[in-house]
């Protein structure tokens, strides 16, 4: 009777594990939840940011060409600078003695020259007069020539003492704002100095520079055909400064390096911006922003997009299944969001959270959750 009962309880197990098995595979294949959106277009502004620090459009730093000791110190730390201007004055009495010492020399060879020619003139006629012999006649010329050398030499040392006595006089080369300076009165500088006596910044204009990514670049090339296009075409640029503010006056994209930083794999640009009331300080951090404004484009959020080997893909919910399909985005975006050039369609449904997660033919419930 045991027996019995034991085999009835069996075939009832076994009958029922058919029906377990299928309702786990049922289970196994219930959509997932995801949130979805249905593609659309619109006009869309993304601005990108970019770490960025900023140079006066010339920076020049100021060394004396002549050894000295500074006598005076002829403006003050900060102040706008005109060209022209004197900045130091070199102690002068050597040079000035210097000139004086080369003027006298060039008077004395001047009076040589005056002597050798009118031998040379004299032993010219005595010599048609068959006075005198060749021999002397040529040695006569030869002390001319001698004498011309001299003179010669004499005017370029004057004028190499009366440079020397010039550089004594500092002077800036450009309009800008001075630096501060570590030499006072007294210190003995030359033109070999560590450090310049004072650094000059024209900030009238302030240069911006930033970096892009080597693919970045070479999108945007491609994208606008030129580098010359590229820099035409690129919208106007803006600046935050590091207290968080917008600086008031727009800039211009107006330079692009020729070389890839290898360390870094990025290249330099430059961006130039008006500083009428000199708030822009050459050294000083900035974040800069382009933005990117396109008219009836597709947007979406790059939370619905994966990569794999630097190229972007994003799962289409088709039939219910999630299918992936590669896409093509503009070089430039802000952070969130990216603007597709390629491989969506208005209507189409994509996942737009967690499409790293997915696999390839995962059932999405699009019934919920859908934009």
């Amino acid at each position: 009777m045991n027996r019995r009962l034991l085999l009835i309880a069996a075939s009832l197990t076994l009958a029922l594990l058919p029906g377990c098995k299928q309702g786990g595979s049922q289970a196994s294949k219930a959509p997932a939840h995801y949130r979805t959106v249905r593609v659309t277009t619109s006009d869309q502004t993304l601005e990108t940011k970019y770490a960025a620090i900023m140079e006066g459009q010339q920076l020049v730093e100021i060394r004396p060409q002549v050894s000295g000791t500074i006598t005076q110190i002829c403006f003050n730390e900060g102040d706008k600078l005109s060209k022209g201007q004197t900045l130091f004055i070199l102690d002068q009495v050597p040079y000035k003695a210097a000139v004086e010492v080369a003027d006298a020399n060039v008077k004395s060879a001047e009076a040589k020259l005056r002597t050798a020619k009118l031998t040379a003139d004299s032993n010219k006629q005595l010599f048609e007069q068959d006075v005198i012999s060749g021999y002397e006649l040529q040695t006569a010329q030869n002390a001319l020539a001698e004498a011309q050398a001299a003179y010669a030499q004499a005017k370029a040392q004057m004028t190499t003492a009366h440079n020397n006595l010039s550089y004594t006089v500092v002077k800036s080369p450009v309009n800008g704002v001075a630096s501060m300076t570590s030499y006072r009165v007294g210190a003995l500088v030359s033109s070999s100095i560590a450090s310049p006596l004072v650094t000059v910044s024209d900030d009238s204009y302030m240069y911006v520079y930033f970096s892009l990514s080597e693919n970045q670049i070479l999108d945007l090339m491609s994208q606008f055909g030129s580098q010359e296009k590229f820099l035409s075409g690129m919208p106007d640029v803006s600046l935050q400064l590091s207290n968080g503010k917008r600086y008031e006056h727009s800039g211009r994209i107006d330079a692009v390096s020729g070389v890839i930083d290898q360390s870094t794999g990025s290249v330099r640009l430059r961006a130039r911006f008006p500083n009428p009331s000199r708030l822009l300080r050459s050294g000083a951090s900035a974040t800069l922003i382009i933005p990117v404004s396109v008219k009836d484009c597709i947007a979406i959020p790059q939370t619905a997009t994966f990569e794999i080997q630097e190229k972007v893909f994003v799962y289409k919910v088709i039939d219910g299944k999630a299918e992936s399909f590669e896409i093509k985005v503009f070089a430039l975006n802000n952070g969130t969001d990216y603007i597709v050039e390629s491989g969506l369609e208005v209507g189409d449904v994509i996942v737009a959270e967690g499409a790293g997660l997915l696999r390839e033919g995962t059932l999405i419930s699009t019934e919920d959750g859908k934009e």
